[in-house]
């Protein structure tokens, strides 16, 4: 594969495929790096608020955190001349807020959106689990599908292998 430049976002609801999609892209790049939204959060270890429906203004904070040192860590591996391939989820109104984030360009959006039956296949099928009693896999692809702007690459990888 040729160098894909800038900065590539992948996101998607969970068990949507981000981490195996960003990962293997970034495996076929000759200079890129693997930014995990996720270790953002993990990385507060005391006073974490994690972002549920119906969260406080300090988990929000937290998760607009989390956005920023992603973005801002794509920007400076791109600057340092990476393809920075960013995987977290990003959705609603985020998305727009997220894209005005990153000041690298190119920025390419891919939005990993199969059907909640097979997100729900999958997530069986993880050693981790995302879904529970604050998030069920109907809300978070309802929120995809109705509240996300139609920004970027969209595909329905029901029926896709990496």
């Amino acid at each position: 594969m040729s160098a894909l430049a800038g900065v590539v976002l992948v996101t998607g609801v969970m068990a949507a495929g981000k981490s195996t999609v960003a990962q293997a892209l970034a495996e076929t790049l000759p200079r890129a790096a693997h930014v995990r939204g996720d270790l953002f959060r993990r990385m507060i270890v005391s006073g974490r608020e994690e972002y549920v429906p119906g969260a406080g203004d300090e988990a929000r904070a937290q998760l607009f955190l989390r956005h920023r040192l992603s973005a801002a860590t794509a920007d400076a591996y791109a600057e340092a001349g990476f393809t920075a391939v960013v995987q977290d989820v990003v959705l609603g109104p985020d998305l727009e807020t997220y894209v005005g984030l990153v000041r690298t360009r190119p920025l390419h959006v891919v939005v990993l959106a199969p059907r909640p039956e097979t997100v729900a296949a999958r997530e069986t099928g993880r050693p981790k689990t995302g879904y529970g009693p604050a998030w069920t896999v109907e809300d978070l692809d309802g929120a995809l599908r109705s509240g996300t702007p139609r920004i970027g690459l969209w595909l329905d990888t029901s029926e896709l292998t990496v």
